[in-house]
């Protein structure tokens, strides 16, 4: 099984996101759509995927297919302040 690389806008996201204190882990060994990171924060958990907003970027067909199916929160960060920024909106929502 080959497992996707991690490119370097994930590891920029994951610093920025365990700077707040938060835990990150990666899931991008899961494949098939899977989100690239699960973070908990404040005893909530949020599935993040992580796309390179200085590139243009789109979901893969299994992403779409896998965010189109699951029945829970899923979100799309471009930057680290945007992850950070996006965790934040959604701890205050209650989401």
């Amino acid at each position: 099984m080959t497992f996707k690389r991690v490119d370097e806008i994930q590891t920029q996201v994951t610093k920025s996101l365990r700077a707040e204190g938060w835990t990150v882990q990666h899931l991008h060994e899961v494949g098939k759509g899977c989100p690239d990171l699960i973070v908990g924060a404040k005893e909530k958990n949020f599935l993040v995927e992580v796309k390179d907003g200085k590139k243009a970027w789109k979901l893969t067909p299994d992403q779409v297919i896998w965010h189109y199916n699951w029945k829970g929160q899923v979100v799309v960060v471009t930057s680290p302040e945007n992850a950070v920024e996006t965790i934040n909106n959604l701890l205050k929502s209650g989401k």
